[in-house]
């Protein structure tokens, strides 16, 4: 067991102000502070501040005047353009900086942290391609329905002060995803990352402040969901919050702002499920399905595909397959790069993990490899062995819970009919995969898929494509056109 070099890569790092940004300021202002831990080690890495409810008004009323008398949303297209092409250079200079950073935040393994979609170049590239958005986004003019109509057209407008909460999975990536399209529509912003992995959003916003928005335009405050959350939620000067985390919190986000009828985008996780067909490359969709489930964060995405429904035929080869891959993962130090997975972010949550386990097994699955936690690595660390379940029907609990640490479920199916009916048989819909070489079968099947996201015989999360679920797995969508409109209001004006 080879030693965990945190405190060595703490002390190279270039690390955020552990302090707040609020009206164009850097502040303290909180009644404690939040010891962040690194989840490999048990280390203290950081202390962020807490937010008092002073901080939090004050953040609010900053961009609510930053919005309603401030230049912001008025700015000349190719204006507010600059500020956002200048975040995504000033990201993609700090790139290094904050890929190590993930790994201090949340033990991403530097080894994952190189694909395009986990490391700051993703970000960057949000900055620019919303930018690019800002000078296209163009209303209608519509022909007279009747005689003597007046001339009648619409236009796109900022929706107004924007509260972003992010978590701490892929902390980088969603701040930016959130950020950059509500800047581009002209919307203020209050932000609040994750307490559990502050670092790399702290220094995203550190950047974003250099690019000297104007006071009030962009603000963030830190600190747990309850209290800063819940006061950014609850306050009415609010005109929209964009979460990304949990269902349950979800809900209670959506009731809150409803009930004043304001604006939600939700992200809310799922239960994804892999089909794999007799013809599929099998080595292909093990890999892929692993690459989600048991390496990088452990599974600890939303879009984790940890049902795999398998036909009969080839039921024995791919078990035998992801078998393969979830014993190949290996953990350790998330600076070295032959380390492929992640631990499970807290002690809690790594509880919870094997709970869910244990439940399984108690419910009647078989658990084939892993079942427990990682062996050869510090017991300090909140390692979770890959793990993988036969003996699973799509009713016991561990096919309908997100479970969020590395745990497939394997289901064989007879038929492509009775393979629609098990992946749609779930609340969730915001990933799904078919692996097939049938190309009709391929567009057939994901027509029917109710996921806002389907790939086939791959997996991949474009910056320019929009990103969301169907049912209880969200509202709205990010990335691309789709995901700038959710910060617009559209307005139809009338004119003799």
């Amino acid at each position: 067991m080879t030693s965990i070099s945190v405190a060595e890569q703490l002390a190279k790092a270039n690390l955020p102000p552990a302090r707040m940004f609020v009206n164009g300021e850097w502040v303290d202002g909180c009644a404690a502070t939040i010891e962040h831990v690194h989840p490999a080690t048990g280390e203290t890495v950081f202390h962020s501040p807490e937010a008092d409810d002073t901080v939090v008004d004050a953040a609010v009323a900053a961009a609510r005047t930053a919005f309603d008398d401030g230049p912001w949303p008025r700015l000349a297209a190719r204006d507010r353009a600059r500020y956002l092409y200048r975040i995504a250079e000033l990201i993609r200079a700090d790139a290094n900086n904050l890929n190590a950073l993930l790994s201090l935040d949340n033990s991403t393994p530097a080894s994952f942290v190189g694909f395009y979609q986990v490391g700051a170049e993703y970000p960057a590239d949000l900055f620019d391609i919303n930018a690019g958005w800002i000078d296209k986004i163009t209303g209608e003019t519509f022909p007279r329905w009747e005689p003597n109509q007046p001339f009648v057209f619409s236009t796109h407008e900022p929706v107004g002060v924007v509260a972003i909460i992010t978590p701490w999975n892929a902390p980088m990536t969603l701040f930016a995803q959130k950020i950059a399209p509500a800047l581009a529509a002209g919307c203020t912003v209050v932000a609040k990352p994750s307490e559990l992995a502050p670092l790399t959003s702290l220094r995203l916003a550190e950047l974003i402040t250099q690019a000297d928005l104007p006071a009030g335009v962009f603000n963030v405050v830190t600190g747990r969901g309850d209290p800063v959350g819940t006061a950014l939620v609850a306050d009415p000067r609010v005109d929209k919050v964009s979460f990304t985390g949990s269902r349950a919190v979800g809900a209670s986000i959506a009731s809150t702002v409803g009930s004043r009828i304001g604006r939600v985008s939700l992200e809310l996780g799922g239960k994804s499920p892999a089909v794999v067909f007799d013809d599929a490359d099998l080595g292909l969709a093990a890999g892929l399905t692993a690459g989600n489930a048991f390496i990088g964060l452990s599974g600890q995405v939303c879009v984790t595909q940890s049902r795999v429904l398998v036909h009969r035929s080839v039921l024995e080869d791919m078990t035998n397959n992801l078998v393969a891959f979830a014993r190949a993962a290996s953990f350790g130090d998330p600076f070295d790069l032959a380390v492929s997975a992640a631990p499970m972010i807290s002690r809690p949550h790594m509880e919870r993990v094997l709970a869910h386990i244990t439940r399984a097994v108690d419910e009647g699955a078989t658990v084939l490899t892993g079942g427990g936690r990682a062996a050869n690595v510090s017991e300090s660390g909140n390692f979770v062995a890959p793990t993988v379940l036969i003996d699973v029907d799509n009713a016991m609990s561990i096919a309908r819970d997100e479970v969020f640490g590395p745990v497939v479920c394997i289901i064989p199916f007879d038929d492509e009919e009775q393979a629609i009916r098990l992946a749609n048989d779930t609340q969730y819909g915001l990933g799904a995969a078919v692996y097939t070489k049938d190309m009709s079968r391929a567009l057939r099947v994901s027509s029917r898929l109710r996921a806002g996201n389907v790939g086939v015989n791959t997996w991949t999360l474009p910056a320019n494509a929009p990103f969301g679920g169907m049912k209880q797995s969200g509202l709205g969508r990010e990335n691309g056109r789709d995901g700038i409109m959710e910060y617009l209001e559209t307005k139809t004006t009338f004119m003799a």
